[in-house]
């Protein structure tokens, strides 16, 4: 089993590099595919060193691979990018944030190995690991989401925002995603619902971020996901 790793990355000079070896150390084999969509922060000049070194290294060029986007366009975006780079029977997304741990991959992954599911998502609602305690209108929030993404979907997911999403890759092949920012949870959701694919979910870690820490969401997200739920609902 070969996994791709898709990085997507805005704005994340203080946790970029630390993320990455945190995923390079990992013990599955694995291609991992950054995408830095316009960062500005300097994150970029990190990227393009950490992509130098990994050229250097024999046979690494092709198991490390970094693209850079003209300008910001969103997360989604940036995963619809990586998307075509990716080579391995498994993707996993996983945001540059450390908010989520390359620790739980053996668990994100065991649903898939053994031959139970198709996609998992993690939970951070469900039992796990460690939570950091933050803020009660995000949980809220995320809560009332998924209440309405199981309601379009007859599914009974416990986090359907949650960062933290695997794949088969025949899955992701038969899917085209179109939204460009954090659109692209609830339209995955809606479109692996609708395949009948065997989802899973996995209780994981969380160490969230206050925005003096560099949060980016916002209600405003909360906002577009409601409208994505609806819209992939209606159509593709």
């Amino acid at each position: 089993m070969k996994l791709s790793v898709v990085v997507p990355v805005f704005n994340e000079a203080g946790t970029v590099e630390e993320l990455l070896r945190r995923v390079r150390n990992g013990r599955f084999p694995k291609e991992i595919v950054v995408v830095d969509d316009g960062s500005t922060d300097g994150t970029r000049e990190i990227l393009s060193r950490l992509d130098a070194a990994a050229r250097q290294a024999t046979g690494s060029e092709n198991s490390f691979q970094v693209i850079y986007q003209p300008y910001n366009r969103g997360k989604g975006a940036a995963v619809r990018t990586g998307l075509e780079r990716v080579t391995g029977d498994v993707v996993i997304i996983q945001d540059a944030d450390l908010e989520y741990d390359p620790e739980d991959y053996a668990k994100l992954l065991d649903p898939i190995l053994t031959d139970k599911a198709d996609v998992v998502y993690g939970t951070r609602f469900a039992g796990g690991g460690a939570h950091r305690v933050l803020f009660f209108w995000h949980s809220l929030g995320n809560r009332m989401l998924t209440l309405i993404s199981n309601a379009l979907t007859n599914l009974n997911l416990s986090d359907m925002e949650v960062g933290y999403k695997v794949f088969r890759s025949e899955v992701l092949k038969r899917i085209k995603l179109k939204s460009d920012r954090f659109g692209f949870e609830p339209e995955i959701t809606m479109k692996v619902a609708k395949q009948g694919c065997r989802i899973y979910e996995v209780p994981i870690s969380y160490h969230g971020r206050t925005y003096a820490e560099g949060k980016k969401i916002t209600w405003r997200d909360g906002i577009a996901a409601l409208y994505c739920l609806i819209r992939f609902r209606l159509s593709d």
